[in-house]
Parts: C-alpha cells; sequence; structure tokens
C-alpha cells in the first residue's frame, strides 16, 4: 500500500527519494511527498497530489539539497487525497512519514488539541508528529522521543521521524507495517520494501515487532520493545526489480500474464524430479510435520484465497485431508476451533497482507501444530513469522490485479498437496507420477494458452457496452470463476459475479438477459454433462454465453453461445490453464473500457492495513 523511503548521506538524496518511490508505485497510492533536511538545518517539504512523476516535476523546479530526507506515497485511509493529507506532516522541527493506521487517533487528536496543537491535516498520522514533538521537550533523544510516542499508539504503524535540527540521523518504528534498513558505505537507507532501494544497496536487515531504530550514516542501532540493543540479521538480496521496464508490453499486467511459463519453470525448478515431489524442498522437516497433519487451515485474501479455495478440492481428493478456506480478515475476529494437528497455510503475494498477518498471529496463540506460509517475497513478515515457508519464486509483480502470482501459488500448493498425500501414503507412485507431469507440462501449455491471445481481444468488443456479467464453473473450477470474476472487476470496473452452475436455478438466473454475458469455464470432467444442463438453463432464458471448452466437449457454437475451443489438459493442472484464458479476456475489456489497467482505481497492491 503506502510507500516509505528514508536516507542519510553526505551526498544530496532527493534524486534516491523519488526513484525510491518510483519503484514502490506499483503498490497503489494517491499522493507523494519528500522532505529533506541539509548540513544547515534547512528543511525542504514538496507534497503533490497524484502520481510521483508530479512530485518529481516540482523537484527539478525547485532545488532540493540535503542529506537526509524522508518519502511517502499516500493511500487514503483517514481524510481525502489531497496535498494538504500528503505526507510528511510535520509538528515545529519534526518531520514524520507513516505506513499504517492509528486506531485511538481521535482521542490523541483532542489530547494535543488540548495541549495547544493544531491540525492541518484530516490524517492520522499528524497525531505522530505532535506526539514526537511533544515528548522530545523531555526527552534526550529523538530516539526516547519516539519510543515514549509508539507507548501511546493503538493499531498498526511503519513510522519514521526526522528532527530538522539534527540532520545526523532518522528514528523510525515498526509494528505491523514492513520496515527494512539499508546499508551502504558511509550512508544507510530505510524503505517499507526493499525494493524501493536496489538501486543504491544490496544489504538489507528487517525490524522486527516493536523495534525502534536509530539511523545515522555510519551506524544503525537497533531497539527491541523493551528497549534493549538487538542485533538483526543483515543480510545479501539477489531480488531482482524491473518496473521501470514493461519491455515490448503495454502495460506491467500483460507482462506478467506472459511472464507465466518462465515463472512457473521457476516454481517447480529443483522441487521436482522427473517422477516425484521432493518433500524436503517445501521446507525444513517438512517431511516429519507433513505426516502428522489431520487437517489444514488456509488463510488468505483476494485472489490468494481464490487460489486456497482450488486447494481445498485438492487437498481432500488427493491428500484425504479435510480443508476449510477462510477470509484473513473474518478468520481473524471469529471465535475458532483449532482441530487436532492442523496446519495452518497463509497464502500472500506481499507477505505483508495485515489481515493475513494478524491472523497467522491469532492461530499462532490458538495452538496450531505448525504454520507454513506460501508467499513469493522473501524476507517478508509471513515469510519471516511462519514455521516454515515455500516461495513461489514468480519474480516482481507489479501490475495491482494479480496475475502470475495466482497461478505459481496454484502449483506450489499442487506440490504441497502431493506432498501431503505421499507423507500421508494417500498418494501412491503412480498419481504422483501423474502430477509431476502434469506441472512439468504445463509452462509449455501456458505457452499454448496465451497463443489465443488475438481470438480472445476480438471476443472482449463483446463486452464493451456492458455493465454487468456472471461467470460459471463446477468443482475445482468455481473458484477460477471467481478469480475470473475479481479481474475483470478489479480492472475494467464492470461488475461482475461468480457462482457455482448448480446454484443457477437458487437465484442467478432472474439476472438472466441478453445484456448480461455468462462466462463459463468448461473442462471435459466428470461434471462436464451437469455442467451442459446449467448452460441450457441459461439459453432457455435468453442469455449471451461466452463458453470457454475442452475440444472433446461436444460443443456447438450458435446465436446465443460462443465457443472458445480449448486443448485438452490433464485435470489436475487444468484449473492453472483455464486461468490464462479468463486474465486475457480480463486485460482486453479493460483496454476496451480505457482504464488505468495497472493500477486500478482505489485499489492497492500491497494492502497493509486492515
Amino acid at each position: 500500500m503506502c510507500g516509505i523511503v528514508g536516507a542519510v548521506a553526505q551526498r544530496d538524496v532527493a534524486e534516491i527519494l523519488v526513484e525510491g518511490l518510483r519503484r514502490l508505485e506499483y503498490r497503489g497510492y494517491d499522493s507523494a511527498g519528500v522532505a529533506i533536511v541539509d548540513s544547515n538545518s534547512e528543511l525542504t517539504r514538496l507534497r503533490r497530489l497524484g502520481k510521483v512523476q508530479e512530485l518529481v516535476d516540482a523537484t527539478e523546479q525547485q532545488e532540493v539539497a540535503g542529506g537526509t530526507g524522508i518519502a511517502h506515497t499516500r493511500w487514503a485511509t483517514h481524510g481525502e487525497p489531497s496535498e494538504a493529507n500528503a505526507h510528511p506532516h510535520m509538528s515545529s522541527d519534526i518531520s514524520v512519514v507513516h505506513n499504517g493506521i492509528i486506531e485511538n487517533h481521535e482521542e490523541l487528536r483532542q489530547l494535543l488539541k488540548d495541549r495547544g496543537y493544531s491540525f492541518e491535516s484530516q490524517t492520522d498520522t499528524e497525531v505522530i508528529a505532535h506526539l514526537v514533538e511533544w515528548e522530545m521537550r523531555e526527552a534526550t533523544s529523538l530516539v526516547e522521543a519516539l519510543q515514549k510516542t509508539v507507548k501511546q499508539l493503538e493499531g498498526a504503524y511503519g513510522t519514521v521521524v526526522m528532527d530538522r535540527k539534527d540532520p545526523s540521523r532518522l528514528v523510525v518504528a515498526r509494528s505491523g507495517s514492513p520496515i527494512v534498513i539499508g546499508y551502504g558505505v558511509g550512508e544507510n537507507f530505510l524503505a517499507s520494501d526493499q525494493l524501493a532501494l536496489l538501486n543504491v544497496t544490496r544489504r538489507f536487515s528487517y525490524l522486527e515487532e516493536g523495534d525502534v531504530a536509530e539511523i545515522t550514516r555510519r551506524k544503525v542501532t537497533i531497539f527491541d520493545l523493551s528497549g534493549n540493543p538487538v542485533e538483526r540479521e543483515v543480510v545479501e538480496s539477489n531480488a531482482e526489480h524491473d518496473a521501470g521496464d514493461k519491455g515490448k508490453y503495454r502495460h506491467f499486467m500483460q507482462k506478467e500474464i506472459f511472464e507465466q511459463p518462465t515463472a512457473l519453470i521457476n516454481t517447480v525448478e529443483g522441487r521436482l524430479t522427473k517422477d516425484a515431489v521432493i518433500t524436503e524442498s517445501i521446507g525444513v522437516n517438512a517431511a516429519e510435520i507433513l505426516e502428522k497433519v489431520e487437517h489444514v487451515q488456509i488463510v488468505a485474501c483476494g485472489t490468494s484465497y481464490n487460489a486456497g479455495m482450488v486447494a481445498r478440492y485438492w487437498f481432500e481428493s488427493l491428500a484425504g485431508v479435510s480443508c476449510d478456506v477462510e477470509i484473513a480478515s473474518e478468520f481473524r475476529y471469529r471465535k475458532f476451533v483449532t482441530r487436532p494437528n492442523s496446519l495452518l497455510i497463509t497464502l500472500s503475494q506481499s507477505g505483508e497482507t495485515a489481515d493475513t498477518l494478524a491472523a497467522l498471529r491469532l492461530a499462532k496463540e490458538k495452538g496450531y501444530m505448525s504454520a507454513m506460509t506460501i508467499c513469493n517475497v522473501a524476507g517478508s513478515s509471513l515469510v519471516r513469522e511462519s514455521d516454515f515457508a515455500f516461495m513461489t519464486r514468480a519474480g516482481a509483480e507489479i501490475g495491482v490485479a494479480s496475475t502470475k502470482a495466482f497461478t505459481t501459488q496454484l502449483s506450489a500448493l499442487l506440490m504441497l498437496v502431493t506432498a501431503l498425500g505421499k507423507e500421508r501414503q494417500y498418494v501412491d507412485a503412480v498419481k504422483e507420477a501423474e502430477i509431476v507431469k502434469a506441472l512439468h507440462s504445463l509452462p509449455d501449455q501456458i505457452n499454448s494458452a496465451l497463443s489465443y491471445d488475438k481470438q480472445i481481444e476480438a471476443l472482449a468488443e463483446d463486452f464493451a457496452d456492458k455493465h454487468h456479467t456472471l461467470f460459471l464453473g463446477r468443482g475445482e473450477f468455481y473458484p477460477i470463476a471467481m478469480e475470473a470474476s475479481l479481474k475483470l472487476k478489479e480492472i475494467s470496473y464492470i461488475h461482475a459475479e461468480a457462482y457455482a452452475a448448480g446454484e443457477l436455478k437458487h437465484g442467478p438466473l432472474a439476472l438472466i438477459d441478453a445484456d448480461m454475458p455468462v462466462v463459463v469455464v468448461a473442462p471435459n470432467n466428470e461434471l462436464l454433462e451437469k455442467l451442459k444442463s446449467n448452460i441450457e438453463e441459461v439459453r432457455a432464458r435468453g442469455g449471451l454465453l461466452y463458453v470457454f471448452a475442452d475440444e472433446s466437449a461436444g460443443f456447438e457454437a450458435d446465436e446465443s453461445m460462443k465457443i472458445i475451443t480449448m486443448p485438452n489438459v490433464s485435470d489436475i493442472t487444468a484449473p492453472i490453464y483455464y486461468t490464462i484464458p479468463m486474465q486475457l479476456l480480463s486485460y482486453y475489456v479493460a483496454l476496451i473500457k480505457g482504464t488505468d489497467v495497472d493500477q486500478p482505481r482505489n485499489l492497492a497492491k500491497s494492502v497493509t492495513v486492515e
């Protein structure tokens, strides 16, 4: 969601800070700002509504010099998008940027007003600036002032504080919102995501919950929740950042759709032999843990939740283990019963999804046997706080609407299901070899699916004047319909719903008319005949059908039904395969609608607030 970048250096840091914000644009934001102090304690603050480029233009028009600074991209939570609500916020000599939500900001605001402070914004962040300024009146250092301040805050925050009178340092605190420290030579940095700093350093450490850190040019000092100095491991990152390069593609989303064959190869690399899943590749002691599993609880949000819904079918049919899937924001506030020998699985592209992270922490308190995460970002909070992590290796995903993260999550989940079934002696060698063969074949099959690009682009023209769409699927293809519906609404702003096709007669048939496109996912499996009956229910009521069907499914096109014929693929990996044309359809409909494909309105890539 919001992005933070900070630097303490001898050189001017304005370009470093703004470039860092550019690299975080994919996270979603509505305004951007920067504050920089020079060696003479002269402070320059610039804030702009809109894209980072507006801030870049401002820094070019007004000279911004100084070696210590903070920068921020804001995604509105408290207060409308505006220059006044943009970060950094100030109180006298104190400047603050902040990710997260301060839940008790209203009572703090009243307390501060009673002390004589006035507010220039509607944000919850401004209370932090005033609290630090108040505490500085008696504190011996900026670190002490921030430590006293955070004890008064309720909620989630990653916050950085700068004092105009002392440009030699920044102080930062983390609770629920990620902060990474970047180590240079004679200069040090911080950010909410290491991608912001890859142009200046490859050495990072990650603050833990409750940490407060002081950053100077030559030293980083970290204090834990109790105020004791601690060491956090410094790691060398090999992450790649291609946020500035769409290559030959028009949008990042398009690029990431076409990267899926390579991403899937990376996901399975080193985890499969010719005919087996290497259980040890899933995590330390994975075999020992999986052997004891009697129940699986998946917790996720958005696209990751849809991936979990597909996996539920696999866990129960392929591994013989009961599986529940729940939206993280519901799970964390529900009184639930922990089943014996339950494995908790969290799914997240970023590894920083606030609700999922909170659900993980709650589940660990409730006695789950073990907690693992399937994630795309090494070093993220979910990865560090889980018992073991299974990385998807999808590479940086910039488009807000997730594509390759979804298909790589599904591939990782299928490997996990196979390993679990094998350890529980539910999957025999023949079945394992069949699954592994399907996974090995998948990248080439995805390449084949991508060849439907132009056909689907032409098909998308039919949606130019549509305002509603219904997606149908059965079995494990119902969650694929859910994901297709989510994609279409995210990036084209068309109202879309997904239904299990057998549910049509229980309500959705009332919506069917010639203005409601009905998109059907129709592989040739044991539910095909049932699905054909559901399709006839739509046709009988004048609905217009778009059926993505297996070549052997026996459909014939007519004026009420368009058929997109798909080649036969393994039943096991077909849900992953049929995801591709759904992604392409959403992409091309969004192009026709003229929306912002990579950064759709009101949405953010990494949802780090509740």
